[in-house]
């Protein structure tokens, strides 16, 4: 193999013993699946928020922005449900840039994923015991799930891993949510095809281990919006593309029939202001019809301390994104507001 086998990384289990969660954490993560999986389930009317930085580049101000979140979900806590997202593992289009603080603790330095390990498991630690909130990640390396699967209460499939047969396999082994995306494509019956086979039982190879999954009633979809072969963004959030999601679950037979709808992305053409206008024109439907009103279930945003972006290499702007735009804190904290108020 051309490659230089640089070290051998701990196991998922010292990386757990090292860092291991108290009594108090467990129970606290334990009531947040809860808490969502009813809402999935259809038995509670609260409406699910995952919302957060696109990237988690820097422990303090991630805490610092979930600390501020904290103060907002107290006040809406009858009506909204919020899930911090804390994004460890970038996807990254070429391959290239910043991979998120797994592989880069520190996004000016050389990457290390040992320190890595620690550093996002510590992060999600703090965000549990000290602010109470089982928060979600993106599942982007299935192998990778065990070092936080004690700690994260909500995990995402993206758009380039929705088709890979692991994720899908990992995903119906697991005892939380998975949040499905559609392919960049847009093809539906591929987001589809995913959830299925989350919710299936299924004999395969994880770690070293030939493994049976259970399945997991509580796969559903994330409408993302997709690109054409001219790389246009080609939105799928409209009233019309979530009735044709409601006829394919009602002809699918899925557990638990539910959708996310990511704000940005080619939804909102990376446009990250634009969310907010989604963001309403999705409660409009889901008030216009009953279908609706019951399949969605919450609103994916991505947002930060400061609003838009940054290079990683210019100055640095604590809690303004390293990767995509987001929207600031005090844009965020009056759309989380009247998303309460318009339930």
């Amino acid at each position: 193999m051309n490659m230089k086998f640089y070290r051998k990384l701990p196991i998922p289990m010292d990386i757990k013993a090292e860092l291991p969660l108290s009594d108090e954490m467990v129970a606290r993560r334990d009531a947040c699946i809860a808490d969502m999986k009813q809402i999935l389930r259809g038995k509670s009317d609260r409406f699910l928020l995952i919302i957060g930085p696109c990237s988690a580049d820097n422990e303090e101000s991630v805490l610092e922005y979930i600390s501020r979140l904290r103060t907002v979900q107290d006040q809406v806590a009858d009506r909204v449900m919020i899930v911090p997202r804390i994004y460890t593992n970038k996807p990254r289009t070429t391959g290239d840039g910043y991979k998120g603080m797994l592989h880069q603790p520190d996004p000016n330095k050389a990457p290390d994923l040992l320190k890595g390990m620690l550093a996002i498991r510590r992060m999600h630690m703090r965000a549990l015991s000290e602010l109470g909130f089982g928060c979600a990640d993106e599942m982007l390396y299935p192998e990778n799930h065990r070092y936080l699967s004690d700690l994260v209460s909500y995990v995402a499939v993206g758009a380039r891993s929705v088709e890979n047969q692991l994720h899908r396999l990992t995903a119906s082994g697991l005892e939380i949510p998975v949040g499905m995306k559609n392919p960049t494509s847009g093809d539906l019956s591929i987001m589809m095809n995913s959830i299925t086979a989350a919710q299936h039982s299924h004999t395969f190879l994880y770690r070293g281990w030939e493994v049976e999954s259970a399945g997991n009633p509580y796969a559903h979809a994330i409408l993302r919006g997709s690109v054409n072969k001219h790389g246009q963004s080609l939105p799928n959030y409209h009233y019309e593309d979530l009735i044709l999601l409601h006829e394919k679950y009602a002809a699918s037979g899925l557990q638990n029939p539910a959708v996310i709808v990511d704000t940005n992305h080619s939804n909102s053409g990376k446009q990250y202001l634009e969310q907010i206008r989604i963001a309403k024109e999705v409660l409009h439907s889901r008030r216009y019809s009953g279908d609706v009103h019951r399949m969605v279930k919450g609103l994916m945003i991505e947002s930060y301390l400061v609003d838009g972006c940054q290079k990683p290499e210019e100055t640095h702007v604590f809690g303004q994104s390293i990767t995509d735009p987001c929207l600031g804190w005090e844009k965020t904290e009056r759309l989380i507001y009247e998303i309460a108020d318009s339930l």
